[in-house]
């Protein structure tokens, strides 16, 4: 494993930096890293913020003694164990195509497949969650096979729904809420990730592993029901 780099950036932060790529090593040591700045709480600490291979470190510089900071961060990652505990497994129902996947027809022809068989592959991996960003509780998802990785739209859309099931690149990844997107759309779930009404707010977190489960559109209106009654659809995964 290289060793990390840590940049700074601006006067409040700064970047912990492990790889390039995305790799499960790389997530796992950003993911141990995490859990030690957060135990230690050094003075000043605001958030830190993990990503595929990288942990940044947003801090008060009035409060923070950066220098201090940064040896603390040499020290943590000289002989850093990656964190290979995996979190939850979620297994999540997804209504395929139609109306609520509205690219999956074209995902398919785009790889000389059939629909059925496009999900069939993408509902048969399971997938990592290595970071939550751009929206609360979107989820870049790891682990999309490569016999359906597709490049992004060349027009995104100003709108999708809320839990939408999509891919981009070798990206997955499930709509916290309404928001734009270039990827292409396979389902729709109703699971939401992130609810600020509900506790816990985020369900899913960096480091668990999700599974989806395709099932027929006429389960849709009572799965919608129990999500607004607060009821439980996103099964956890005992492992």
């Amino acid at each position: 494993m290289p060793t990390p780099k840590i940049l700074p950036c601006g006067d409040s932060a700064l970047t912990v930096e492990f790889g390039s790529t995305i790799d499960p090593a790389l997530n796992a040591m950003v993911l141990a890293l995490d859990e030690i700045v957060r135990a230690r709480a050094p003075a000043g600490l605001i958030e830190t913020v993990p990503t595929y291979r990288s942990l940044t470190i947003q801090f008060d510089p009035a409060l923070t003694d950066y220098d201090a900071l940064v040896g603390l961060l040499h020290e943590e990652t000289k002989d850093l164990a990656p964190r290979h505990a995996v979190g939850r497994r979620w297994r999540v129902p997804v209504v395929y195509g139609g109306e609520y996947g509205s690219d999956l027809e074209e995902v398919a022809e785009i790889h000389g497949l059939t629909p059925a068989q496009v999900i069939d592959i993408h509902s048969s991996a399971v997938y990592r969650i290595y970071m939550i960003g751009f929206l609360p509780g979107f989820t870049y998802l790891g682990g999309l096979d490569k016999r359906i990785a597709t490049s992004r739209r060349v027009h995104p859309r100003a709108k999708i729904p809320a839990g939408t099931i999509m891919i981009g690149g070798e990206q997955a990844g499930i709509a916290p809420m309404d928001m734009p997107s270039g990827w292409h759309n396979l389902g729709l779930t109703p699971v939401r990730p992130y609810a600020p009404e509900r506790d816990p707010v985020f369900l899913f977190a960096a480091g668990d592993e999700i599974v989806f489960e395709p099932v027929d559109a006429s389960r849709w209106d009572a799965m919608e029901k129990a999500v607004k009654a607060g009821e439980p659809v996103a099964e956890e995964v005992r492992l």
